[in-house]
Formats: C-alpha cells, structure tokens, sequence
C-alpha cells in the first residue's frame, strides 16, 4: 500500500507540474482550457447529444420534417438538409475528432521519439540509415501522401488513424536526434557507461526524461497535424462513412450545395476546428519556452 501511495504521489505530482508547464503563460493557459472543454465534451458525448446523429427530427411545432432549419429553442444548432440535428452531430464529431488528434498524435510522436533517440544515439550507419528513410518521407507530399495510403487501405477510421501517423512522425524525430546528440556527450552519460548501464538502459533512462519537454512540445504539434489532416481528407471525402467528424460534416455540406445558405452548418465544426488546433499550438509555446528558457527573456 505505501508503494501504491508513493506511486500515485508520484503521478499525481507529474500531472501537477505538466499543467503548471501548459499555463505558464496566458496564450498556454487559454488553449488548456479550451483542449479541456473539447476533450470533457468527447468524453461525456453519448451523455449530452440530445438526438441520435442519424434520426430525422421534426418540428415540435408543425409536425413537419425539421428540414434545414436555422438555431432555434428545439435545434440549437439548426439542422441539416435531411433533417438531422447538428448540435448532435457536432457532439459526436467532437468525439472522432479528438480520438484521431489523440491516437495518430500518441503513435507519431512514438515512432518520432524511437527513430530520434536510436539514430542520434547510435549515430554511424544507424543514423544514415534512419535519417535517409526521414529525408524520403520528407521529399513526398503531406496530404497527397495519406490520402494514398487511406485509398489503398481503406476509408475506416482505423486506417485513418494510421495512415496519418505513418506521415506526421519526420518533424520529431529530426529534432529528438539533434537534441540526443547533444545530451549523450554529458558526463552523467559517460558515468552510466562507465558504470556498464546497456545501451537501451542510457536510452530511455538518461537520455530520454531530459528530451521530455521536448517530446510533449512536438505530440501537441503531432495531435495538432493530425486533427488538421483528418478534416481535410474527410472533406475531401476519404474519411470513414460510418463516423461522423468535423471534417466530415463539412464535407456533407458542401455535397448538400447549402454552403452559401446554412451557415450555421458551416461554422460550429470550421471554428471548433480552428479553436483546438490554436490551443493545441498555444501548449505547445508553452513547453518551447519551458525546453528554451531564452525565448521567455525576449517576452
């Protein structure tokens, strides 16, 4: 049991000292709370949607199919074309939406770390090798490239997922490395060596807490890249058809050919889409003042 407390002590501590780090400054405490309400509405979203996504709704009124309909009492968010409530659907989509930011962002930023840490360890062969492979990601195009990848796989939200974290992970590694090279010529490096540490134990027990702020920086970027690219292959109609997301109403929108007409479809997913990925990038100034404490100096 003291283990255990010491334990979540410890975790509890962790946490603490992160959202210390995220609001820091107003911009990282504005886009923490901001991440947090996204995050509390995907969580609770079967809880709070008021309708099912996919049920015509009628006018509590007429009687009549709820076709179209701007924000009123009944629809706070108006309706769709086919008569679906939209604050139900946004609801939902907020749900696919962080769960892909969070999932491709967690997966990138591992592959980014592993690659960084082993190639700027390593160095030699390693690190030509992997570095090579990063170039030839590099050298092909962002969104062209994951829209390949869901066409070949498949538009289901699990390929989704994948093909994005195939692709957002070159940035991190880049900057993981460069930070390994220089943290592996430390002395408390070389005393673990001396001391016959293996190399997998200087990896992610030395060097890795000390490229932390770093690696939390680029997963709020990682999430960020991934939120933005699922919007944009859904609009372009290559997400998954059996979920709903941000991306993916817009992309019914536009097929409607009401975008000039509901713009109360229109802007609810395009500002939420724009209000997290700024707050994810309002954290993320956060830990690069925290990683470079001179950028603080020129505030």
């Amino acid at each position: 049991m003291h283990k255990i407390g010491n334990r979540l002590r410890s975790v509890f501590s962790t946490l603490y000292r992160q959202y210390k780090i995220m609001t820091s400054n107003t911009y990282g405490y504005i886009g923490f709370w901001v991440v947090a309400f996204f995050f509390a509405v995907a969580l609770l979203a079967p809880l709070i949607a008021p309708y099912p996504v996919w049920e015509m709704q009628y006018d509590a009124q007429t009687g009549q199919l709820a076709m179209l309909q701007g924000p009123s009492m009944q629809f706070p968010l108006g309706t769709t074309h086919l008569g679906y409530d939209l604050l139900s659907q946004m609801i939902m989509a907020t749900r696919t939406t962080v769960m892909i930011g969070l999932i491709s962002g967690f997966i990138s930023i591992m592959i980014g770390a592993n690659i960084g840490l082993i190639a700027g360890y390593y160095g030699g062969l390693v690190d030509e090798f992997l570095m090579r492979c990063t170039d030839i990601l590099y050298g092909m195009p962002f969104l062209p490239f994951v829209i390949i990848l869901i066409s070949l796989f498949g538009r289901k939200i699990e390929f989704v997922i994948l093909a994005i974290a195939l692709i957002v992970w070159r940035t991190s590694a880049r900057v993981i490395r460069a930070q390994t090279i220089s943290i592996k010529q430390r002395q408390f490096v070389t005393a673990a060596r001396a001391r016959g540490c293996s190399h997998l134990r200087i990896i992610y027990r030395h060097i890795l807490p000390n490229v932390l702020p770093l690696l939390l920086l680029y997963t709020s970027f990682n999430i960020a890249w991934s939120i933005v690219t699922e919007a944009s292959a859904s609009f372009l109609g290559f997400g998954d058809g059996d979920t709903i997301s941000w991306g993916g109403m817009l992309y019914e929108l536009w097929l409607s050919g009401k975008t000039r007409v509901a713009w109360w479809w229109f802007l609810p997913p395009a500002i939420s889409i724009v209000a997290l990925v700024t707050s994810l990038v309002f954290i993320s100034r956060a830990y690069e003042e925290y990683a470079n404490p001179r950028l603080r100096e020129t505030r």
